[in-house]
């Protein structure tokens, strides 16, 4: 998986497709990210000292990496990610564009 945390992406599938945010967390066992105000869910949450009330709490829920795309900075812009070598270090580039990332 190319992507990194903070990187910002698009939802391409899905019931959110279209927004925008920024990784948050990668979970790459499965495969998936969890990014900021996309696929929200309510999570029921017992009581505890840091929540004395519990309650029901609104989260971001894991999407499939699949379902989101790379948006170059450069461009503002969906694009998919590479990687190639220069001066003895790899480095992400834009497919478009073809500037690195970072």
């Amino acid at each position: 998986m190319l992507l990194k945390t903070g990187d910002k992406v698009r939802v391409i599938a899905g019931k959110d497709k279209g927004k925008e945010g920024t990784i948050k967390q990668i979970i790459a066992k499965s495969n998936r990210v969890v990014v900021s105000d996309v696929n929200k869910i309510k999570k029921h949450q017992k009581a505890t000292s840091a929540n004395p009330n519990g309650g029901i709490v609104d989260t971001e829920g894991a999407i499939d990496a699949s379902n989101v795309m790379f948006i170059d900075p450069s461009t503002n812009e969906p694009t998919r990610l590479g990687v190639k070598v220069e001066d003895g270090k790899k480095v992400r580039f834009a497919k478009k564009s073809g500037k690195t990332v970072d």
